[in-house]
């Protein structure tokens, strides 16, 4: 009674996992038993003619159970055969030996005459495909959720990066590109995968070990397994010591199984970014196959199952830390430079200069790339966003950035597809923000596109969009940029770290402002006062003569309810007040487009198209009207940001990226810190 007892319990706490079996009456069986796994035979089907009863034994190593159950307190002794009797069969550990348990099952006549005996002896192994299921950077054993995916901080299921930096110190290429590991140091790159085995010395005649993946996967992973003893002769920039076990031409493969007790590590290489054509989850299967008869396919008889989902590439807000600055050198940005260099350095980060050899003249930094990063529990690493701008500084992601621990990515378009709208400082990213209770920790990303009732508007090219919708992480928002010449984001809107309510301003470029500003001159007798004043580049114009001007002021009404659109949409899809914008004063005007389109540029310096690092602001020097010896759109500006506790540094662009229709954030780029939380534990 105790033993039946026992085994039912066993039963109960093994998983749901049930392998049906035949028992054969005339000989006796060889049979593979997986740890955690329940052996089910139908007593009935396996019955002698004419059988009316049954008894079990085993040796103390094998517990069963019988369903229905019986009233029976023995099960030595006959017990009435029911056309539903079910076996089921567990085993309590794994065997030292091949076939060192033992269960038969004994068929009687009505007269409870013995009529034959189905004799089972049976082999236990253990064996765990073990992957970080819970995302605490440790590969533990046989988690139970390690087979499925679930966001949030209870939620499980491993994370894969892309491995997209370059460790190869000749002849650069991605990693994905290559289909061996140059370095041990790419390991870090990828994620741990352990098989733990239990058992005999090996397996019976017959029986293997194979991983394999489906077809739809094949393409984003490679599985590597280090070679057998091969590890004392493994140096970096040699990669004999490690085997390809899956790749996209190869979707099975058989892997060794050791023998006792063991542990054979794996490594998953992640090759593309989640997409539209791509969820960004992996699965990895290990199946234990049976022989059935030489010539005849093997038949699995145990599968264990992990999952991954690819690491999203996250963008970083101008709220993270910087942690240095990229700008181009040009034959005319010089002054551009010289003050660049001043705010950076004075706020303690690194300047990086890409030089004329590098950039050919392309002074427009911020628009050919956007700095992200991408992480798993054991591993962080920046990786850049290449434009399909593809100006003359389409080399520099690849070859200056591109290295270890420096990821690269790029989504390719059709040449005729391209607009200005691809270029990245179209490209922005919101702070960590709560929109009707739903929370976006990460930020939300912002792109500007084409006003919905426009039937020829110039888009973001589809492949990036599809792109960045796909990492889901920072869902996109959509804003109308096409009333602008070049048509990106960053020339009517930013954001600014603050001390108190969500922690940000949302600064917005607003004429409505600027008006109210020059009104404001002109009543307390400054309506003489002139933009532009000493440039030689430029004819200046006096307040008076700005106020006056009625087709001037037609076309700022336009562009503030441009902006105002987008107001909306930033207020509802961010959540947030009137008390979270701040407007900054700035005029645009309206000029005719090689498709006869009117479209918008600044008039003067674009201020909210600045560069933000950390308390400091670099702003584009506006050359305003100037009140008692100070310009009053720089007084303004630093009354606006003061009381946030930021302090603005303007930067002479006027020449050399102003009046070129950019300015300081168009020539600039930052790369900063990722956010403390992860990723994964987004409530999705």
């Amino acid at each position: 009674m105790s033993q039946q007892t026992s085994a039912i319990d066993c039963f109960n706490m093994k998983t749901d996992y049930q392998r049906t079996f035949r028992l054969d009456a005339k000989s006796s069986q060889k049979v593979l038993y997986v740890q955690g796994t329940t052996l089910k035979a139908n007593l009935r089907r396996s019955a002698p003619p004419n059988s009316t009863f049954f008894s079990v034994k085993c040796t103390p190593n094998v517990q069963y159970s019988i369903d229905p159950p019986t009233q029976v307190t023995s099960h030595l002794s006959p017990i009435t055969l029911d056309g539903k009797s079910v076996l089921l069969i567990t085993m309590s550990s794994a065997s030292q030996h091949e076939n060192d348990s033992k269960l038969t099952v004994r068929y009687y006549g009505q007269n409870k005459d013995v009529l034959s005996n189905a004799i089972l002896h049976l082999t236990a192994l253990e064996i765990s495909l073990d992957v970080d299921a819970d995302r605490d950077g440790v590969v533990e054993k046989n988690n139970p959720n390690k087979g499925s995916w679930k966001w949030g901080p209870d939620g499980h299921g491993a994370v894969l990066l892309v491995n997209c930096d370059s460790e190869r110190r000749y002849g650069k290429k991605l990693d994905t590109e290559v289909d061996y590991i140059a370095k041990l140091s790419d390991l870090r790159d990828m994620s741990e995968m352990v098989l733990r085995t239990r058992g005999p010395a090996k397996l019976p005649d017959g029986y293997k070990l194979t991983m394999h993946i489906s077809q739809s996967d094949a393409e984003s992973i490679r599985v590597y397994s280090p070679r057998p003893h091969s590890y004392s002769n493994f140096l970096p920039g040699v990669s004999s010591g490690f085997t390809r076990v899956l790749t996209s031409r190869v979707l099975s493969g058989q892997v060794p199984y050791l023998g006792g007790v063991a542990e054979t590590s794996f490594y998953v290489e992640g090759l593309r970014f989640p997409d539209k054509d791509f969820d960004g989850l992996i699965t990895i299967n290990l199946s234990l196959l049976e022989p059935i008869c030489r010539g005849l396919p093997e038949t699995p008889i145990f599968t264990d199952t992990v999952v991954f989902r690819v690491a999203p590439w996250i963008m970083t807000p101008n709220t993270l830390r910087p942690v240095e600055v990229f700008v181009c050198s040009t034959s005319d940005n010089y002054g551009f430079l010289k003050g660049m260099k001043n705010l950076v350095l004075n706020s303690g980060y690194k300047l990086n200069i890409c030089h004329e050899y590098m950039n050919r003249g392309d002074r427009w930094m911020q628009d050919e790339l956007e700095f992200g990063y991408i992480e798993a529990p054991h591993q962080r690493f920046p990786v850049v966003l290449d434009s399909p701008r593809d100006g003359k500084l389409l080399d520099f992601p690849y070859s200056e950035l591109l290295g270890p621990d420096f990821g690269y990515v790029t989504r390719m378009a059709l040449r005729k597809d391209v607009s200005s709208l691809d270029s990245f400082g179209n490209l922005e990213v919101s702070p960590p923000v709560t929109v009707n209770g739903k929370e976006y920790p990460l930020g939300r990303i912002i792109i500007g596109v084409a006003f919905p009732t426009t039937t020829k508007g110039r888009n973001m090219t589809k492949v990036v969009q599809d792109f960045l919708w796909a990492q889901k992480v920072q869902e996109p928002i959509a804003l109308f940029s096409d009333w602008l010449v070049v048509g990106h984001v960053d020339e009517f809107m930013t954001f600014v770290p603050a001390p108190d309510r969500k922690g940000f301003r949302l600064l917005l470029a607003s004429p409505d402002a600027g008006y109210k500003l020059f009104r404001g001159l002109k009543n307390n007798g400054h309506g003489q006062a002139k933009l532009f004043e000493g440039r030689n580049d430029q004819k200046p114009i006096t307040v008076d003569e700005i106020l006056e001007d009625e087709g001037f002021q037609a076309e700022n009404n336009y562009v503030q309810s441009c902006i105002d659109w987008n107001r909306d949409v930033l207020k509802r899809e961010l959540g947030l007040d009137d008390a979270d914008i701040i407007d900054l004063p700035i005029l645009f005007k309206l000029e005719q487009d090689t498709d006869y389109e009117f479209r918008a540029v600044a008039f003067y310096p674009d201020m909210v198209n600045m560069i933000v690092l950390g308390k400091s602001l670099g702003i584009p020097k506006p050359f305003g009207p100037k009140v008692n010896g100070r310009c009053a759109l720089e007084a303004e500006m630093c009354s606006l940001m003061e009381g946030l506790g930021l302090t603005c540094t303007f930067i002479d662009d006027f020449a050399s990226y102003h009046r070129l229709l950019g300015e300081v954030h168009c020539g600039s780029n930052v790369r900063r810190e990722g956010f403390d939380f992860k990723w994964w534990n987004l409530d999705m």
